[in-house]
């Protein structure tokens, strides 16, 4: 079964094959590159997120690997697609935002919101709230609005802690499982090659030597450039001119569900308005995408049987797509998804074991040892690091936050800490590991972090400084990817781990710069800023909410309505027994996993991409040819990306320029 698998999977890890040699993309260019985005990128994303919700994205990763290759030619040097790559690299970690709370720039950004939430507090809570969360209302250093005061001392060192902290966990961790979902299962990791063709494409450019990833990438980037003049450019421009914005198309869905609710009861329904999911459907493997759509099909179904029966008491009508999901997870989904995340993490760990037997079987462990088995052997030059040794590292970031965490609130259950640290976040990364390499999603486990400060009362817990605490629930799945992008661009893992040393100081100055000299600007939230304005309060409404649930009253029975043991099981059987199933009848194992994948997304999205992974198959291939079409969709995907992310800069620096003139009275 494991071999069969393996085989299974070999054609999508095949669709860009691992370089034979590595180089050291780290060298001045990259440090010039990190100022530059600090210095330039970092407060323009600020600024966007307080205004719009919005990140600048792709815009700030395509946008400064073209400036500086256009930079390279005309100074008669060139770039290497591990130059290039690691330009992509430390833009992520610059310019991203938190989603949800629009705040980006740094890690400063989350003590501008602790401020403005410890503001919003009930009163009879405001005297509970710990001193290294944020400074009371009355602290010259809130009331002022700078950070330039002692009050502000200890959260800025718990800042600088925990930063240190969770960037040695992630790391650490992430290379483990990217040795051992990559370089152990030779997992696919289908998303990986979009980031990495892209790379490779402008290095082309940049070097003179086009090819026809230059050629694929060019055709890929102006149908961003055109779907995003309509998508984003209109909207962006016409929301500064006007007072309402014209979108074309409806940003980001349509919305169907209040159409469908008579027919469909407890359903969401809708259609995404981004092309971008029609690019994913290309990427991703067919029958991933196809199971994905099934699973969306069957939400269809259950739900108004659920719904009728009164399994979903919770939904009412009149109800929106995002209501409409978010408590039919809390009814039926949420528990059942857990269950068949479960299944992942357990078809995993016997993937190995009999991948182990079959070896051994064969005679092929001969001279190894069993211990370092499931890391696989990694290609030579890499630059890679012991595993052991990483694990070593990752358990002394983890005592470290449980240290911490023990010294802070002292009163809080230390094994909920231990059991954060060491049990659930090394399982939800490796579950999510995993999801990256099959799918090139995420799976989200919602709300274990409340159920468990809820639980904790049963143990003597009262009090809302855990809300507070660093805890050591991480999730580090996401970071196989990111070492598999830079395994295929041929750049040694010991380049971003320079990269990672030199990316925190710049960002921990530039974010305290930056947001220092914004928030003295002008109160946040305020009317200068109408995305925070209109969407802290509510915010901050939600969060002391579920704060208030570790006291007397709150949410608990909320958090007890969703946990439903029963369908966690039943999903644990549903995912073993589908696998089985799909193994006996010799069908597609990754149909399975695209099952699962789609349990926890929407029919707006679903449709697109099976739309895209059917036009892909039947139409594209057909025409251009079996090997082509394995080759160009990455290519295509990362120069759509880049031409969206061309176009949205473009309308963000005329916003900008826009809203900087002020109307005088004379």
């Amino acid at each position: 079964m494991a071999m069969r698998e393996i085989e299974e999977l070999a054609e999508y890890r095949s669709l860009m094959e691992t370089p034979e040699e590595f180089q050291d993309g780290f060298g001045w260019k990259t440090v010039i590159g990190a100022l530059f985005l600090g210095f330039v990128m970092m407060p323009g994303s600020i600024y966007l997120g307080l205004v719009a919700g919005q990140t600048l994205g792709p815009a700030a990763e395509w946008t400064t690997i073209i400036l500086f290759t256009e930079v390279a030619r005309r100074s008669f040097t060139i770039l290497s697609k591990q130059e290039v790559y690691l330009l992509y690299y430390i833009t992520g970690g610059l310019t991203g935002i938190v989603a949800g709370m629009a705040l980006a720039g740094g890690p400063f950004a989350g003590l501008i919101w602790n401020q403005y939430l410890r503001r919003q507090a009930p009163d009879t809570l405001q005297d509970q709230i710990p001193i290294w969360m944020a400074p009371p209302p009355d602290s010259p250093g809130v009331v002022g609005r700078t950070f330039l005061d002692s009050d502000w001392l200890p959260a800025i060192l718990l800042l600088l802690a925990t930063n240190v902290l969770s960037r040695v966990a992630w790391f650490s961790f992430g290379y483990v499982l990217f040795r051992l979902t990559s370089d152990g299962e030779k997992l696919p990791f289908p998303m990986a090659p979009i980031a990495a063709q892209g790379a490779t494409a402008l290095a082309e450019a940049s070097s003179k030597e086009e090819t026809w990833r230059w050629r694929i990438f060019s055709m890929g980037t102006m149908i961003g450039v055109s779907y995003g003049l309509i998508y984003t450019f209109v909207p962006i421009l016409t929301g500064v001119l006007l007072v309402k914005p014209v979108q074309i198309l409806p940003i980001p869905w349509i919305d169907f569900t209040n159409g469908t609710e008579r027919l469909l009861p407890a359903v969401a329904t809708g259609l995404s308005t981004s092309l971008d999911n029609i690019f994913v459907g290309f990427v991703l493997p067919y029958w991933m995408v196809i199971g994905t759509f099934l699973a969306s099909v069957t939400v269809m179904i259950v739900n108004p049987i659920a719904q009728v029966t009164g399994h979903m008491p919770t939904w009412k009508p009149g109800m929106d797509s995002i209501s409409t999901t978010f408590v039919t997870s809390i009814d039926l989904w949420l528990s059942f998804g857990i269950g068949t995340a479960f299944a992942v993490a357990l078809l995993g760990f016997f993937k190995v074991y009999a991948s182990y037997k079959e070896m051994k079987a064969s005679g092929a462990l001969a001279g190894q040892k069993v211990i370092s088995l499931g890391f696989g052997k990694p290609p030579e030059g890499r630059g890679d690091f012991n595993p052991h040794t990483c694990l070593a590292v990752f358990a002394a970031a983890t005592l470290g936050y449980i240290l911490l965490c023990r010294w802070l609130v002292p009163e809080f259950p230390w094994a909920f800490v231990v059991f954060y640290g060491f049990v659930w976040t090394p399982l939800q990364s490796y579950i999510n590991a995993r999801m990256f390499g099959l799918t090139g999603q995420f799976i989200a486990f919602p709300m274990i972090r409340e159920a468990t400060f809820i639980l904790s009362g049963r143990f003597g817990y009262k009090g809302i400084a855990i809300w507070f605490a660093p805890i050591p629930l991480g999730n580090y799945g996401a970071q196989t990817q990111k070492f598999r992008e830079v395994e295929l661009t041929g750049t040694k893992f010991t380049s971003i781990l320079k990269a990672e040393v030199m990316v925190f100081p710049i960002v921990m100055v530039c974010s305290f710069l930056f947001w220092s000299y914004i928030w003295r600007l002008n109160p946040i939230p305020s009317i200068n800023y109408p995305y925070v304005q209109k969407f802290w309060d509510l915010s901050a409404m939600q969060t002391w909410l579920w704060v208030s649930s570790t006291t007397e009253g709150g949410q608990k029975a909320f958090f007890l309505q969703a946990i439903k043991p029963w369908l966690i099981g039943g999903g644990l059987v549903f995912g073993m027994g589908a696998y089985w199933v799909l193994d006996r009848l010799r069908l597609p194992i990754l149909l399975i996993y695209g099952y699962i994948r789609g349990f926890g997304m929407m029919i707006h999205y679903t449709v697109p991409q099976a739309f895209g992974a059917i036009l892909g198959r039947y139409y594209f291939r057909e025409r251009f040819g079996h090997e082509n079409w394995r080759r160009w969709p990455p290519v295509l995907a990362a120069g759509f990306a880049c031409g969206m992310g061309l176009i949205s800069m473009l309308a963000i620096a005329m916003s900008l320029v826009a809203q900087s003139i002020q109307e005088m009275p004379f």
